[in-house]
């Protein structure tokens, strides 16, 4: 009989909440995930680096330094996807955990199936098969490389988060076309647009923004008015203004 060679996602669980902690972990378990539990802020930042797990679940408020440090510290040495976890009470700057590095956010109470979705749609697209993802997509001024996670516009490099990558790429997969705001939710963030949720406005602000710094006089990602987004071509000399 033939042995299952599958090797099941690792998953470190930053949580000092013990029984929180055990609910989350014995759920995943369940889903066959590999669950590694860290109850402190200073030993977290230590254990991700070292062990390197497929995604992290970090609380934003934990003993030793909060989870938006833990996040600031990792993030040069640690690419996979991270998910923050805070009280609906706690003064949790949404947009400052993305910006830090964060990938998605879960508003505590956890809800196990919403968490597990979460999940599943981040290692879906940070671990698509290599015959999906091609090394690289050259898109005139613009180039992807899937295998290293890196950006350059026009020949110069774009320091992006995980999230924000994942975004661009995804843009890139249609450019010229508009991509509903529902679709980049389905595909990012696991669940369907519900017409109130900011995330993906913020972090197209922040991507246009990265990407502007370049090439200020260029319109790189057009807002399409209650609908979604588009990633404009890049002119063969992008240093050249667009005239209207």
């Amino acid at each position: 009989m033939m042995e299952d060679s599958r090797v099941n996602p690792r998953i470190m669980l930053v949580e000092d909440d013990a029984e929180l902690a055990a609910l989350v972990r014995d759920y995943l378990h369940r889903h066959d995930f590999d669950v590694t539990v860290v109850d402190d802020g200073w030993l977290a930042a230590t254990e991700i680096i070292s062990l390197q797990p497929d995604l992290v679940i970090l609380d934003v408020m934990l003993p030793g330094q909060s989870g938006m440090d833990v996040c600031r510290q990792v993030r040069p040495n640690y690419t996979g996807p991270i998910v923050m976890l805070t009280a609906l009470d706690e003064d949790f700057d949404q947009m400052l955990g993305l910006e830090l590095g964060a990938d998605d956010y879960i508003i505590k109470p956890v809800h196990p199936r919403l968490l597990l979705a979460r999940i599943k749609a981040l290692l879906r697209r940070v671990q698509k098969a290599p015959e999906q993802q091609p090394g690289s997509r050259n898109l005139q001024g613009l180039v992807i490389n899937v295998s290293s996670r890196t950006v350059t516009l026009a020949q110069k490099l774009v320091s992006l988060t995980t999230a924000e990558f994942e975004l661009l790429l995804l843009l890139s997969e249609n450019i010229g076309e508009e991509v509903s705001r529902d679709n980049i939710m389905q595909q990012l963030r696991g669940f369907e647009y519900d017409g109130l949720d900011r995330s993906i406005d913020r972090r197209i602000c922040r991507l246009r923004k990265k990407l502007q710094v370049v090439l200020p006089d260029q319109e790189i990602i057009k807002t399409v008015r209650g609908k979604g987004y588009l990633l404009c071509p890049i002119p063969h000399n992008p240093h050249e203004k667009q005239h209207v």
